[in-house]
């Protein structure tokens, strides 16, 4: 296993003596959409993407981390979850993971919308001043989180693609990959 010497990316987001410039930035995350990109190739659903299980290295190049709720999807592309006693980290959650326990690379894109918005709002958690039930009935009600202030231009309309409402409207991670390079050149 590679020894990932720049720590976990949520850290360095919160660091304020970092470099936090919006290019790097938009390189890192070009990275995290480029990993992404290849588990959607290899029908691997994450399920629990977002800055804390990212990590490093010291040349900034961020790689997708924490496997431990990974699954493989089934001919659907979906991993159904019916135990409800798990923990579900919420604010990074689609609805229809929440809510029927359905995972699908749709809901990764979802969390790697939030993992855009806590990459420019330098590693604040998502949903400010709400709990887990507030934060998912603002989302139920068709509300999304506001754009980061130092947001570069097409970085929030990416954000709300992620967050569409149906998953079949969100872009792949292949999709996301090439808008994401694209804002870098």
């Amino acid at each position: 296993m590679e020894f990932m010497d720049g720590g976990d990316f949520h850290s360095y987001l919160r660091n304020k003596s970092k470099d936090h410039s919006p290019v790097l930035l938009l390189k890192m995350l070009c990275h995290a959409a480029s990993g992404m990109s290849y588990l959607e190739s290899k029908k691997c659903i994450h399920r629990d993407l977002a800055a804390r299980n990212c990590l490093m290295t010291s040349d900034y190049t961020l790689k997708i981390s924490d496997f431990g709720m990974a699954r493989e999807g089934d001919d659907e592309d979906v991993y159904l979850v019916t135990d409800r006693t798990k923990k579900m980290p919420i604010k990074w959650t689609a609805p229809e993971a929440v809510h029927y326990g359905r995972f699908t690379t749709q809901s990764d894109v979802w969390s790697y919308g939030v993992l855009l918005w806590e990459a420019f709002s330098y590693g604040h958690m998502p949903y400010p001043d709400m709990d887990n039930r507030k934060a998912l009935k603002f989302v139920e009600e068709g509300n999304r989180m506001s754009e980061p202030k130092n947001c570069p231009p097409g970085v929030y309309q990416i954000m709300l693609d992620c967050w569409y409402e149906k998953p079949e409207d969100r872009p792949s991670f292949a999709s996301i990959f090439q808008r994401i390079e694209k804002l870098c050149t």
